[in-house]
């Protein structure tokens, strides 16, 4: 099995990296079986964006500080790892942002994409889905759209629901929302497209962000899964994404 090896810049994933390719070898991401990732989920994020074009599954060790996309780190073993290995397939939000100025930006979003506030003020928006307005006006830090597979990250520090993998719907979950004072957002089939238009951008600056992709002083932003995208990551048996998810519903 021919293994392609990626790593952070932290020096433990480096470490790793120097030890994984010793012992099996360093090949060229189009003439590997699989990606090997090593460092955190920001890592795994990045290898998989960065790797789409070659269609590989993508295995990640856990090297960082968040693990969840992550698997624990196996050496001697790593082959038989992967042949046993779980495979989840998933696909990202696609974001497109309108800034005060007039330029267009493009940018996928795996875990989710979100909009927050650039100043002490805060962000006070509209809402449609699949063009119908259903909220005139939220006010507050920002909002999150948010993928299952996202769901468990920036959505849940936020209070937002965990979605069960292979659910067809989205999370809109609020942040620090001011008005309406007692909405918690709303679960969205993931065929919506959500339209976020910003109210006073100039007075009231948003930034717009895909994953670690931000675009700043945003005026519109539209959001919607792109199902021509596929990313294939691999897990431990019995540690699938779909297991963690429902792990992380019961911890304390």
């Amino acid at each position: 099995m021919r293994f392609h090896f990626t790593a952070s810049n932290k020096p433990m994933a480096q470490q790793r990296l120097a030890e994984l390719v010793t012992a099996y070898g360093q090949n060229p991401l189009d003439g590997c079986d699989a990606i090997v990732a090593l460092g955190g989920d920001g890592k795994m994020l990045k290898t998989l964006k960065s790797s789409v074009d070659v269609d590989r599954p993508v295995y990640g060790m856990n090297c960082g500080t968040v693990g969840f996309l992550m698997n624990n780190f196996h050496q001697h073993d790593l082959i038989t790892c992967i042949k046993n290995a779980e495979k989840t397939i998933i696909h990202p939000l696609a974001m497109t942002a309108t800034t005060i100025d007039g330029k267009v930006h493009n940018a996928h979003g795996i875990n989710e994409v979100s909009i927050s506030r650039e100043s002490y003020q805060a962000v006070k928006c509209a809402i449609s889905i699949d063009g119908i307005e259903r909220l005139p006006e939220m006010v507050g830090d920002g909002l999150i759209i948010a993928t299952p597979a996202g769901s468990t990250a920036y959505n849940l520090s936020a209070h937002g629901p965990i979605i069960p993998l292979g659910s067809e719907v989205l999370a809109m979950t609020p942040v620090s929302a001011f008005r309406p004072r007692r909405w918690r957002g709303a679960i969205l089939p993931q065929s919506s497209e959500v339209h976020l238009t910003m109210i006073e951008p100039e007075f009231r600056p948003a930034s717009a962000a895909a994953d670690g992709t931000e675009i700043r002083d945003v005026c519109e932003v539209v959001i919607k899964m792109d199902n021509s995208i596929s990313y294939t990551i691999l897990s431990d048996p019995g540690q699938g994404l779909a297991e963690r998810a429902m792990q992380e519903q019961f911890l304390f």
